[in-house]
């Protein structure tokens, strides 16, 4: 597929900088720059009071010439990692509020970039800016030309992946999971594309894990602009135009069995309902994001429902929905999810049906 070129988003604490003139650079050599950022992920953008965020893989990147660049964001629960020129500077691990500056950077052109490697469903982080400190120019952020969703639950967020082993607390949980290096994330540094991340862990298409929260589902959660919070999307998202939408929901609606008192009469009706209920989803996705193909994938449990669930939309989208079966991994990460190693082989799934292969 050959992806169409994009400007990157550039939020409104960009434009600060923006007002300045360019040509390779811009701006005069001044005290204080702030950095025009690029925001890969779900935010809310709030102007000047920076990017409001919950899902997982957000991150924020920059551009720059100096040798002294300000960090601020605040992350209750969140862990941050900081990079610049693609090495890792620092983890910053449920620091509250930050207000830091790097000093000692050396000549040359910088990229800094900040991920949130952890999973919050109740809370929300906030970036605020990065600012050049002393002598150096500001650039534009790095662009992209492709771009790569994921919807999904704990197995798309990276729960507990950097796990030694699968007996974990809650907190290790938290601690020990790096959507980074989940598969999503994965896919887009290969190909060199920007990716969001909508996943969810214990959400299913229909039903969660074990019968909990009936009513709810990663279907509802998915237009929230933070998954915690009742609130729709922002607008100002039109340069979010994906070029794949993968989802990996079925492994919460099928891991266990149905119990009495639930919506369902007998598996069977589950099946059904997740059918329905996907294809309309997809095709609810599909009218909104027409530019898109789609790579559904499915575990051993549920594979020939997602087999299913694809032949029904080839009728109206023809050519643009791809399934892949999810098998042999090792599931060695927290509570048998999938380990790094695991994420590599789905990223390699993903690749494949993005390149046709």
């Amino acid at each position: 597929m050959t992806p169409r070129r994009r400007r990157p988003r550039l939020p409104m604490l960009a434009l600060i900088a923006l007002a300045w003139p360019m040509a390779a650079g811009f701006g005069p050599d001044v005290d204080k720059t702030p950095l025009p950022v690029h925001v890969g992920g779900r935010t809310v953008d709030e102007g000047k009071a920076g990017q409001r965020f919950g899902w997982p893989g957000v991150y924020v990147e920059a551009r720059f010439t100096g040798e002294k660049v300000r960090v601020q964001f605040d992350a209750p629960t969140d862990f941050i990692r900081l990079s610049i020129d693609g090495r890792e500077r620092q983890v910053f691990r449920a620091p509250g509020k930050v207000d830091t500056v790097i000093e000692g950077l050396g000549k040359g052109e910088h990229l800094i970039r900040l991920d949130k490697l952890t999973e919050t469903q109740g809370g929300e982080s906030r970036f605020i800016g990065f600012e050049l400190i002393g002598k150096g120019r500001a650039y534009l952020a790095p662009e992209r030309t492709m771009q790569i969703e994921v919807i999904g639950d704990s197995h798309s967020v990276g729960y507990g992946n950097v796990s030694t082993s699968r007996e974990c607390t809650e907190q290790q949980v938290h601690d020990l999971t790096d959507t980074t290096q989940a598969y999503g994330a994965m896919v887009a540094r290969a190909m060199d594309a920007d990716y969001r991340i909508n996943a969810y862990s214990g959400f299913g298409v229909v039903r969660n894990y074990n019968g909990g929260e009936p009513g709810d589902s990663m279907v509802n959660r998915y237009p929230r602009a933070i998954p915690g919070a009742a609130e729709p999307l922002a607008g100002g998202d039109a340069e979010w135009q994906p070029d794949v939408i993968v989802i990996n929901l079925g492994t919460n609606d099928f891991s266990t069995p149905v119990k009495p008192g639930e919506k369902w009469a007998d598996a069977d009706a589950l099946k059904a309902d997740y059918r329905a209920t996907y294809i309309a989803f997809v095709r609810n996705l599909a009218q909104a994001q027409p530019q898109a193909r789609f790579v559904l994938m499915g575990g051993d449990s549920f594979f020939s429902e997602v087999e299913q669930v694809k032949a029904a939309l080839d009728g109206d989208l023809p050519g643009r929905v791809t399934a892949r079966h999810v098998t042999g991994l090792t599931m060695t990460g927290c509570h048998y999810h999938p380990s790094v190693a695991d994420n590599a082989k789905m990223a390699a799934l993903v690749r494949g049906a993005i390149e046709g292969r």
